[in-house]
């Protein structure tokens, strides 16, 4: 490996990726999603269900408990492998290495958590599964900042949204149609152990000299993580509305089984979760990789995120007023098209207000806390909304004020177009 070649690993890229690359980090993107969202869809809400009786607790209060641990893991541990992978130096690159560590270890704890026996084993398992695919997912974003010029990333980003969305929607279909939830689990570990290979077997990862490896301190290595809005207000603005932006969805997906089964009395309450995941999937696949490619034509990134979240905004407020299933899907429709570009187009937002090349895993890994925070987040805000605020009706409303501030926030932003 020569020297040249080793200092690429922190130069600005300029030279264009090819298709096969993105189709191959897509590809690993979503298997990350599968590994999280059938268990997240399905497979946790159903064990709640049936271990919740005896427990003293409502099965909307033990998921609220084992999701919530899981983000709290999910929090810490997306910075640091991201910091860690910044400063690795093998042979196979900076980000390989945790791709293939993070996605075994999560297939595991995936097997982990369909032999688990109780809420604590379920929490186990949970937080395994959280730590292990965090891993694996800080690498996998941090891999487009490496490789991808800023001018490409916007579309770059929309084929890697559109391989999420279509994460969900197979994680979610894994879990309903393999026929239980220990098979549910087995399914989505071992399409998350496959998913990654094309990428890892096939193309090879920028390498750090360790020459280019900042010298190692306890204290300098924690001292990293915080990112001072006053230094990086640019920063702090995109981290505030993207966690305001998530956290409204996570308001919106928490308790849609639920919602199903006890407010609308839908008679098929999981076929109908993947029933509006579908709906929200393929408008939201419509516009995620349009809005990226737009975005880069124009140049442009705020307004695409404005509109967007208003948009979500509004369908999140017709769950509220319009509580049906034909008003179901109409809002999943149209939260679907918000957040296709929203998906796209904030992330190439994110990585424009990066401050060093040198961090880039731990500074992604600091903005995706912005996705796992809501998760902590929004059990605390739903769980007693549901129970003694108003419930659903509440829930939603509460949910779509909180993305329209998201919304406006973006023009805080003021260093990019």
């Amino acid at each position: 490996m020569t020297t040249a070649r080793a200092s690429a690993a922190l130069a600005e890229p300029v030279e264009r990726v090819g298709r096969g690359w993105t189709a191959a980090l897509s590809l690993a993107n979503g298997a990350i999603w599968v590994g999280w969202f059938g268990p997240l869809q399905i497979l946790l809400a159903s064990q709640a269900k049936d271990f919740a009786p005896g427990s003293g607790m409502s099965k909307e209060t033990m998921l609220a408990w084992v999701t919530g641990a899981g983000a709290v893991v999910s929090l810490l541990a997306n910075p640091f492998f991201g910091a860690l992978s910044d400063r690795t130096t093998a042979r196979r690159g900076r980000r390989t290495p945790w791709i293939v560590a993070g996605t075994a270890g999560g297939a595991l704890s995936l097997l982990l958590l369909a032999g688990a026996g109780g809420l604590w084993t379920m929490t186990l398992g949970w937080c395994l599964v959280q730590l292990t695919l965090n891993a694996a997912f800080a690498a996998v974003t941090a891999a487009v900042p490496d490789r991808v010029p800023r001018l490409q990333r916007g579309s770059v980003g929309g084929w890697l949204g559109a391989a999420q969305i279509l994460g969900v929607v197979g994680g979610t279909g894994l879990a309903t149609a393999a026929g239980g939830i220990g098979a549910g689990y087995t399914a989505c570990a071992v399409f998350t152990l496959v998913g990654v290979l094309p990428y890892i077997l096939r193309y090879e990862d920028l390498r750090l000299a360790p020459e280019e490896r900042p010298p190692w301190s306890w204290r300098g290595f924690l001292a990293s993580f915080w990112l001072s809005p006053r230094r990086h207000p640019d920063l702090g603005w995109a981290w505030l509305t993207r966690f305001l932006m998530n956290l409204s969805n996570s308001l919106v997906l928490l308790y849609l089984l639920y919602y199903l089964r006890d407010r609308l009395h839908y008679s098929d309450p999981d076929q109908g979760v993947l029933v509006l995941t579908a709906v929200n999937s393929l408008t939201l696949m419509a516009t995620v990789v349009w809005g990226g490619v737009w975005s880069d034509r124009v140049g442009r990134r705020k307004p695409f995120v404005v509109w967007s979240g208003v948009l979500m905004a509004v369908a999140t407020a017709a769950l509220s007023g319009w509580q049906t299933w034909p008003g179901a899907i109409v809002a999943s429709a149209v939260l679907g098209i918000g957040f296709g570009v929203f998906t796209s187009v904030d992330f190439a937002l994110m990585t424009d207000v990066l401050p060093k090349a040198l961090n880039r895993g731990k500074d992604l890994g600091v903005i995706n806390v912005a996705n796992a925070l809501p998760q902590v987040a929004a059990p605390a805000l739903a769980a007693p909304i549901v129970t003694y605020l108003g419930g659903y009706r509440v829930l939603y409303l509460v949910a779509a004020v909180i993305g329209l501030a998201g919304a406006v926030l973006v023009g805080r932003i003021r260093g990019v177009e």
